[in-house]
């Protein structure tokens, strides 16, 4: 585990435990659908992204007054990278890892009804390609699918709906975009290539929170 990574993680964690407040915690489960981008220049040009995967997390929020909460949130992506140009395609395996803090708006509870809400936070996701590097790699005048890591900031944006099972236990809904800067190191263009941009990640979910 990198160590910005370490660092964000206990920074999200020791906030949260400053704040006494009631609490919810669960896990969520779901799939995870990325955009792809752009690989251009003297060699033509291909497409480079992740394939979809399942995603698993862990969630722990705590309601701050009655039209905000704030919630840490850690998510496990199965991600492997992809390229692709000209009916010719080579899948390499990776993962990403992503922690963040968001805020959550959402209208006054009222008991025993769903309740709707809007969320925004940012954090980190780290990328990992964890496939078995080759001397040769098809499509690689391209771009290169390599076995690293790499860390970028992440945006957090989505919705959802918390449906109340009992008083203490809760069914949630949410759909969430991770928005990243595409990472270079993990999939790398080749000399004279070039391959960037926004990543977006889009990730249903569901899951259980029990509050205390």
């Amino acid at each position: 585990m990198p160590a910005a990574f370490r660092l964000c993680l206990f920074s999200l964690l020791l906030a949260a435990l400053c704040l006494a407040q009631p609490w919810e915690i669960g896990g969520v489960g779901g799939g995870g659908f990325l955009t792809n981008a752009s690989v251009s220049g003297a060699a033509g040009s291909a497409l480079a992204g992740f394939q979809p995967g399942a995603a698993i997390g862990a969630v722990a929020s705590h309601n701050v007054q009655k039209h905000f909460s704030g919630e840490i949130r850690y998510t496990f992506l199965q991600s492997g990278l992809k390229l692709s140009s000209g009916g010719t395609a080579v899948n390499f395996s990776g993962v990403a890892h992503a922690v963040h803090y968001d805020v959550l708006l959402h209208p006054r509870p009222r008991r025993g009804a769903p309740l709707p809400f809007l969320a925004l936070g940012g954090g980190v996701k780290v990328f990992r390609g964890t496939g078995p590097e080759a001397s040769y790699q098809p499509l690689h005048q391209y771009a290169y699918l390599t076995k690293t890591q790499q860390v970028e900031p992440l945006i957090s944006a989505g919705a959802g709906v918390k449906i109340p099972l009992s008083p203490n236990l809760f069914l949630r809904a949410e759909f969430r975009d991770y928005l990243t800067p595409f990472p270079t190191q993990v999939i790398a263009a080749a000399p004279g290539e070039k391959v960037g941009g926004w990543l977006h990640n889009l990730v249903p979910l569901v899951g259980l929170t029990f509050a205390f």
